[in-house]
């Protein structure tokens, strides 16, 4: 890092961390934005099948620690490189293929790429941060993937509502966009030195316990919001894709700012307390949409649990403030798979819940909450056995 020369200051691990979101922002969202209604309109799906395609889609992240092999052969920061190129690549042709079985190959193909991208991505944040700028930093990170989000679906906005642009030629024009900055970023950047040598084995530690414990619960709860909120959306109260794409635009403006504000203050009243407030608000959020009858009160009650997104970022910095810094990298991927294990049942089995009330479906996410919860008041004492642990002389 201290080789990067004065005239090019910007090709930081921070700069390249930045770029990379952006990347992963704007073919996500695209994919994102798109999905409910192609598969509605396009590929005539009903809740089972598109369970079935988050189960699909869910399976590269359960697989992620296999992260860990491959980083034998090659470095971190080139796979998150990749990463990125296949999970453009995997979008940029999700339109060609406007069937249930196509959707789901294109599904699994761009999902590798997010999945490792994400792996890694964490990896490298929190072994180039220092732990007390992590929360703000990380802060930045989430704000930067907001205003890439919110300016891709501005553009879908756009297209859709004055130009009538195909499902086909979206795909293709923003899954392209990130395959071209992702070469780009191949060209200019320099490698960055490690600061640490990470193990290249799957590590399972008993003192990540309760760190593995809120990633499963994190994980399931998170499948009702990627897969059933948006869908309860557009089956319910027939949002179409440019509604979609507004509640969007409005999630991703609000994020900008509220996601460095969210860092900064759990780094004043630490990891707990923000977790407290989170898993209290979803608890309150996912009973809502059990309930809710008005498009505009599920709309409102989608931004709120899209606010608490921001939080997530006190799981990260606890598990950098408990782990031994040449773990990090292997933790990463084993993350994952654990914050994945209820992702690759649950969308499926609680589709077919879903086409038999839908109300279930959140009373479940509602609980799951309430769980983490409990697990959350923990921390702090954790935190403090673990300084010790630390500071004891050997």
């Amino acid at each position: 890092m201290e080789d990067v020369q004065p005239q090019s200051r910007w090709k930081t691990p921070f700069g390249f961390l930045a770029l990379s979101t952006i990347v992963m922002a704007v073919t996500f969202a695209a994919w994102t934005a798109l999905l409910n209604n192609f598969a509605v309109e396009a590929a005539q799906f009903n809740g089972a099948n598109m369970g079935m395609l988050q189960s699909l889609r869910e399976i590269p992240g359960f697989l992620a620690f296999t992260a860990v092999f491959i980083l034998l052969v090659v470095k971190e920061q080139t796979f998150a490189l990749l990463s990125l190129c296949l999970l453009s690549i995997g979008v940029a042709i999700t339109g060609l293929f406007p069937s249930i079985y196509g959707l789901y190959a294109t599904t699994v193909l761009m999902s590798i790429g997010f999945h490792y991208f994400e792996t890694l991505n964490q990896s490298l944040s929190l072994q180039w941060f220092k732990k007390e700028e992590a929360p703000q930093k990380l802060g930045q990170l989430m704000s930067i993937k907001s205003m890439a989000s919110l300016v891709t679906f501005g553009l879908i906005w756009l297209c859709v509502t004055f130009i009538s642009t195909s499902y086909e030629w979206l795909y293709l024009l923003l899954g392209g966009v990130g395959l071209a900055l992702t070469l780009f970023m191949i060209s200019v950047f320099p490698h960055f030195k490690q600061q640490s040598t990470q193990h290249k084995n799957i590590i399972l530690r008993k003192e990540y316990s309760l760190y593995y414990l809120l990633l499963f619960f994190a994980g399931a709860r998170r499948q009702i919001f990627m897969v059933f909120a948006g869908f309860l959306m557009v089956e319910k109260f027939g949002f179409d894709v440019a509604q979609i794409t507004m509640l969007y635009m409005l999630n991703h403006v609000i994020n900008i700012f509220a996601a460095p504000v969210i860092g900064k203050m759990i780094g004043k009243i630490g990891e707990q307390k923000a977790l407290t407030i989170e898993y209290t608000g979803l608890m309150l959020v996912f009973t809502g949409y059990a309930l809710v009858e008005s498009a505009q009160l599920a709309a409102a009650l989608y931004v709120i649990d899209h606010l608490f997104f921001a939080m997530a970022i006190a799981l990260k910095t606890y598990f950098q403030k408990i782990a031994r810094p040449q773990d990090i990298a292997s933790t990463a991927g084993v993350s994952f798979t654990i914050n994945h294990i209820a992702a690759v049942i649950i969308p499926a089995s609680f589709g077919v819940v879903w086409l038999y009330d839908s109300a279930l479906v959140f009373y479940f996410g509602a609980s799951l909450a309430a769980c983490s919860l409990i697990l959350s008041q923990f921390i702090g004492w954790h935190l403090r056995r673990r300084q010790v642990q630390v500071s004891a002389p050997l």
